[in-house]
């Protein structure tokens, strides 16, 4: 599977902007390998949190992102993006599968476990165990990664930091999934 020219022309872009608007703090970079297939899960708070992620790293990355993304014009957009659109009502089974080809052809899965924004008064809302299922199906890791601040021109309180990539190492993947929910809830608490 290559990699979409629309990202690698976009990417670039709005990562320049991106960081003369918002300065994000970028921790951890180090802990994304450079080559080889990953996956990136973490706490969901914007819709610019996509772009935190691009801004973050060279690395293309094929975000899991809603369905309801590919209505009108903006399918043609999102589809050229390599995003893989997920109904969020039902098990996705198809979608799990088109991200799996994704990390056998050694790319970056990007990806918000809480599934939606978090509006509550949690520090995570509970783990969807798409992440996990992904790893342990394609025998790939997991970057674990916390964005904290608030997403204000010209401020310098958004940050991001990514933390050791973790392996699934159990068959029961409800326990991994509490696993990596407790490692992003208490880089938050931190």
């Amino acid at each position: 599977m290559s990699n979409s020219i629309l990202y690698n022309i976009v990417r670039p872009v709005v990562s320049v902007l991106f960081k003369i608007f918002f300065h994000p703090k970028i921790i951890g970079r180090e802990n994304i390998p450079k080559n080889g297939r990953i996956i990136l899960a973490g706490n969901h708070k914007n819709n610019l949190d996509c772009i935190l992620l691009m801004s973050s790293t060279r690395r293309p990355i094929h975000f899991l992102a809603k369905i309801e993304l590919w209505s009108g014009p903006k399918k043609i957009i999102f589809n050229n993006m390599g995003l893989i659109p997920v109904d969020r009502k039902k098990k996705n089974h198809e979608s799990i599968v088109q991200a799996c080809k994704y990390l056998e052809s050694e790319k970056v899965i990007g990806i918000f476990p809480e599934g939606t924004f978090n509006r509550t008064n949690e520090t995570v809302m509970p783990f969807k165990i798409g992440a996990v299922k992904m790893a342990h199906d394609s025998n790939s890791c997991i970057v674990p990664f916390i964005i904290k601040g608030d997403y204000k021109i010209f401020k310098n309180n958004l940050k991001i930091t990514f933390l050791p990539k973790v392996s699934i190492k159990d068959n029961d993947l409800d326990k991994e999934n509490f696993k990596l929910q407790e490692i992003v809830r208490k880089g938050l608490e931190e």
